[in-house]
Order: C-alpha cells, then structure tokens, then sequence
C-alpha cells in the first residue's frame, strides 16, 4: 500500500481520517506524507484514528469535534459507533459575532435559457401541473394528466404532472396552514406555464379560501375547477388543460441573466464520503452561482444540529442571525416535544456508511452551502425573496424537503448521494454521486460523479465542469435521470392531529 493514498485527513486538526478504501488488520495505511499500521480491518468510507484518543477526548473531523471517544483509542484504531458519542444536548444559548461582509456580484455575461412569464417570473421547464386542493381527488387529477399527455402536447410544453397528496382536510391549525402554504407555493412555481387547481368542494381547504391565498395569480396562467359543482368533471377538466396547454405552447426560452438562476441544495443517502467529494462540490458551486448574483437555498434544519453555529457566525446581520436561532430552536422543540431524542439523527444506512454521529453528518452536510454570508432564513412554506444563501425550514426527510425546497421557487435541486436514491421532486433534481463505483452502478439514477476528488482531482476544476453541466440543465439541454424516469413527487411535512 505504500506509495497511495488510502485515507484523508479533511483538515490539518483532525485526528481521523476517513479511508478511501477498505483496509485490513495490518495494512500500512498513507494519509497525507505519513503511513499508519491499521491495528483492525476498517470498511471504506469509515474513520481511522491518527493519533491516541484518551477516554472522553474529542474526536476531531472538519476541524471540529464530531463527538468523544467512550474509550481510549490508539492510532490506527477504527473510530465508529462502539468508541464514539455525541457530546450534544439540548437547547443552548448562542451568541451573535457580529456583521459579515456581503457579496457583492460580478456579472460576467453568464446566461442560461429559460422562458420569461408575463409577471417578470422565470421558469427553465415549460409544464402543465394539477394541484389537488384535497387528496379525495387525487385519481382524477391523475387521469387528466394522463388524458391530457395522451393527446399529445403542443409547442414546447415539456409535461404534464399531478402531485397527489393526503391533505387539504381533516387537518387543524397549523397543520392545515402548512399544507395550503405548500400547495400554494407549487402553484405559484415558475416552472410550470399554467396550473389546474382541482378541488372536491366541501373540503376543509376550500376552494374560496384557497383562492384567496391565490389571489394575486394570473386567470389565464391559473384555472380553478371545483368537481362537485360540474356534471362531468372530467370532461370540464380536460376543456380548462387544454386552453392552459395552448397558452404554454406559445412559450419559447430566451437568455436569462444567470443571477435569476435559484437552486436548492440537498443530500439524502449519505456516506463517509458526502462531506469530502460531493457535498464541498455542491458549496464550491453555491459560492459560484452566487458571485454572479445567484440564489441558493439550504435545508434540512435537523442536519445543521451540532454545526448551526458556522451558519450562525455567517449570517449577514443580527435580524438573519435571531431567525437562524429561532428556525434551530424551533426545531428542537419539536423533537423534544414528542419525546424523541435530538441527537440520534444518522438513519441505519448512514450508519454503515461511516457516519456515526450527528456532528459527523451534520458537518459534513452545511458544506453544501459553501462560504457565502447568509442573507435570510425562510419559514416553512415561505417563498425565497433575497438573493444569496438562504437557510429554509424543512426536515431532514428526502420528500419533504425536496417539496419544500420546490415550493419556496427553487428552479432545480441538487441532491448529493453516497448510497443512491431515485427520488425526484416537482424541479429537476440532479443527482451528485459521492464516489465512482456508486455512479457506475447506478447510472439510471446519478447525473454526476463527485468522486474524482477521491483520486486527486481539485475541486476547483471539477467546480468548473460542474457548473456548466447545471446551466446545461437549467436550459433544457440536458433532462435529469428523474425526468427521464417520470419519478416526481411531493410530501407535506405533518405535525398535528387528524380529525
């Protein structure tokens, strides 16, 4: 082995290294200019000690403690669950550090095509969607959208789509507002050139109440059908699809200023390998896009526990800096609210993958927002309204925070993976592998390798491919893996009873 490199250290504090490959009891491990004897066969992408750990030292990856060791740990040692636990607790108290520089864009010229709206909005896909006010009509909403795909779509209408869900009755308070915020955020989305809201009639989201929440829409981008005042629903929807799909057919993209570009940023799947390929790769391009004046938005509030504190001394003001504690604080609650533990966040597949703690995932996870200030962080629900990185409330669960990231006007989402997943949302949703051997083996599912940052690649340069590679989606050149498979859902976060 000598002569490789089998592990990396991420930063120069760090007293584990993460191995690029499995490594057997005995094996002469490089990391950097030395070479460690592994006392125990390690998998890849799981962590080795560098130097002796005593009982309840720190355990330091990123640059930051990930936990403390529950016994003495000797270099060379594999570092994991059976040595390693959380040092996090419950709520604490933060402190504000002061303002942070703001970026100030470049335009270099960079565009990407997209189709402009009459309301100034912008869009990269040409689509016709169906939102149910109410899961009752959920089979209709999908038998036009089949019906409507069946006859064909004119001009540059790209899809027609459904997204079905449970909600929109029975729910009370809050629970009910989150799901009217959500659908109304789908069918205000850019993305699609004209919207069909369906709803039964005698749902708790009314379709008069819904309207109100729309009432600013454009009448001939938005119709509204309500199937219980109709003889033949079915027929009265097929009529509305119609004059919707011949308005969006007349759509054709134009360059658009790439800082009108939105991304929402993502990972589910993770690995050991997610905090050094693709999650930095997807921050690198973060702090690119938003240099030209870009927006990206970061979610997943329960994956930033044990690392909200390097968001917190990013943000851009003390207004940003107080909504950042609340979203963290808020989030706590809910968890303590239920009874359930905090910090025991890692699913059994992050777990075999070499995470092993919150504070490992969580690090690994906020590199996905690169190094730019945080100008504004969004509610649950709420629309994005200022340039730059945003943090939005949402979940750590794939589908809830992919619908969330749609609804709050993302154009697309990239989503790094370490172990894969076919999940798409309502926007394309471009998949990042972690290492090769996942791309490769999964090549109906990735549209891009990370890995090569395994091999030596910098990440600069493969920033450089990347960033292209994302304009190329934006503008219709290149369709996604999920495109591709027809696979687009939604899921409405849930926190309250069911009537």
């Amino acid at each position: 082995m000598t002569g490789r490199r089998n592990a990396i250290r991420i930063h120069p504090r760090d007293n584990v290294a993460v191995c690029v490959e499995a490594v057997g009891a005995g094996d002469v491990v490089r990391v950097d200019d030395a070479e460690i004897a592994a006392r125990e066969a390690i998998p890849i992408r799981h962590k080795m000690a560098l130097s002796a750990i005593g009982e309840g030292g720190a355990v330091i990856k990123y640059g930051f403690p990930i936990g403390h060791a529950t016994r003495p740990v000797e270099p060379g040692m594999w570092v994991h669950t059976h040595n390693v636990r959380t040092t996090l607790s419950g709520l604490i108290e933060y402190e504000f550090r002061g303002e942070v520089p703001r970026v100030i864009p470049a335009d270099d010229g960079t565009t990407f095509d997209g189709f402009l709206r009459p309301d100034g909005e912008v869009g990269i896909r040409n689509e016709i969607w169906i939102v149910p006010t109410v899961g009752c009509v959920n089979e209709i909403a999908r038998a036009l959208a089949r019906e409507m795909e069946g006859e064909g779509l004119p001009g540059t209408v790209d899809g027609i789509f459904a997204w079905t869900h449970p909600h929109g009755c029975s729910q009370l308070a809050e629970d009910h507002e989150m799901t009217r915020k959500i659908l109304a955020g789908l069918v205000r989305h850019p993305n699609a050139a004209g919207v069909l809201v369906l709803s039964l009639g005698c749902e708790d989201n009314t379709p008069a109440s819904f309207r109100d929440l729309l009432r600013d829409a454009d009448p001939d981008r938005v119709r509204f059908l309500i199937c219980q005042d109709v003889e033949d629903e079915r027929a009265a929807g097929m009529a509305l699809l119609r004059e919707l799909c011949a308005r969006a057919g007349r759509f054709a993209r134009r360059p658009i200023p790439v800082n009108r570009l939105r991304v929402g940023l993502k990972c589910g799947g993770s690995d050991g390998f997610s905090g050094i390929t693709a999650n930095p790769l997807l921050g690198a391009f973060s702090d690119m896009l938003i240099s030209r004046g870009g927006t990206t938005v970061l979610t997943e509030v329960p994956e930033m526990f044990g690392a909200e504190t390097i968001l917190m001394d990013r943000c851009v003001d003390r207004r940003v800096f107080e909504r950042c504690v609340a979203m963290i604080d808020d989030f706590k609650r809910y968890f303590i609210r239920y009874g359930q533990p905090i910090y025991e966040n890692p699913s059994p597949g992050n777990i075999d993958a070499g995470l092993t703690t919150l504070e490992d995932k969580s690090l690994g996870c906020v590199q996905k927002g690169g190094t730019s200030p945080v100008m504004d962080v969004l509610d649950y629900g709420d629309r994005l309204r200022t340039p730059g990185l945003n943090l939005l409330a949402g979940p750590g669960n794939d589908m809830v925070a992919a619908t969330v990231l749609s609804a709050s006007g993302v154009h697309l989402i990239l989503f790094t993976t370490g172990l894969g997943t076919p999940l798409g949302s309502p926007v394309p949703t471009v998949k990042i592998a972690t290492h090769g051997a996942l791309a490769a083996r999964k090549a109906a599912w990735i549209d891009f390798d990370a890995g090569g940052l395994l091999e030596g690649a910098s990440l600069r340069a493969l920033a450089d491919r990347f960033f292209p590679f994302v304009l190329d989606v934006a503008s219709g050149r290149r369709r996604t893996r999920n495109e591709e498979s027809g696979f687009r859902e939604i899921a409405i976060f849930k926190d309250g009873v069911t009537v």
